[in-house]
C-alpha cells in the first residue's frame, strides 16, 4: 500500500508541475503576443490539456492535434509516409515533421510535438520504453528536436514527457527572442 502511495503522489507531484509550466510558458506567449499549437503522440493530448487549464488560455492557445496512428500523423500534420517507414514513428524525424505540419495547419507562432514509447509495451530494438522525440518548430526559426529516455510506468512517462516539452518550449521560446534581439 505504501509504495502505491508514494508513487500516487509522485505522479501528483508531476501532474503539478506539468500545470506549472504551462503557466510559465502561457505567460511567455501571451507577453510575446504569440500562440502555441500541441502535436501529441504517447502524451494523449496531456500538454493541451495542461494549457488550456489556466483561465484566459485562449490568448496563448491556439490548437491541439492527437494523432496517435502513423495514419493520423500523415492526415493531420502531413508527416510523410517515408519518414515513418525510414524512422518509425518514435523518431527525432517524425517529432521535426509534427512540429512543422502543427505550425503549418494552425495559426500558431510556436508548436510542439511529442512522440514515443509509454508502455507497458511497444519497445522495439534501440527504443525501449520510455523513449520519447520532441520537436519545437516556430516561425522564422530552425526546428529543433530531441529524444529523451524517462525512468517509470506509463502514467510517470507521459507525465514527464509533458513536463519537458513545456519546459522546452519556453526555453526555445526565449531563446528565439534572443536570436531576434527581441
Amino acid at each position: 500500500m505504501e509504495a502505491a502511495q508514494t508513487r500516487g503522489e509522485e505522479i501528483a507531484d508531476l501532474e503539478h508541475e506539468v500545470v506549472e509550466a504551462a503557466v510559465a510558458l502561457g505567460h511567455a506567449l501571451r507577453d510575446r503576443g504569440w500562440t502555441i499549437a500541441c502535436a501529441e503522440s504517447c502524451t494523449g493530448g496531456l500538454v493541451s490539456r495542461a494549457l488550456t487549464e489556466i483561465g484566459g488560455s485562449s490568448d496563448w492557445f491556439e490548437r491541439g492535434f492527437v494523432t496517435y496512428s502513423n495514419a493520423a500523423k500523415a492526415d493531420l500534420l502531413g508527416v510523410s509516409a517515408d519518414t515513418l517507414k525510414a524512422h518509425g514513428a518514435v523518431s527525432e524525424e517524425v517529432a521535426r515533421e509534427m512540429a512543422d505540419g502543427a505550425l503549418a495547419r494552425s495559426r500558431a507562432q510556436l508548436a510542439l510535438s511529442i512522440t514515443g514509447i509509454a508502455g507497458p509495451g511497444g519497445a522495439v530494438p534501440g527504443k525501449p520504453v520510455g523513449t520519447v522525440c520532441f520537436g519545437w518548430s516556430a516561425l522564422d526559426a530552425e526546428a529543433r528536436t530531441e529524444t529523451v529516455r524517462f525512468p517509470g510506468d506509463r502514467s510517470a512517462v507521459r507525465a514527464r514527457a509533458a513536463l519537458h516539452a513545456l519546459r522546452r518550449a519556453r526555453e526555445r521560446l526565449m531563446e528565439i527572442g534572443l536570436d531576434a534581439g527581441a
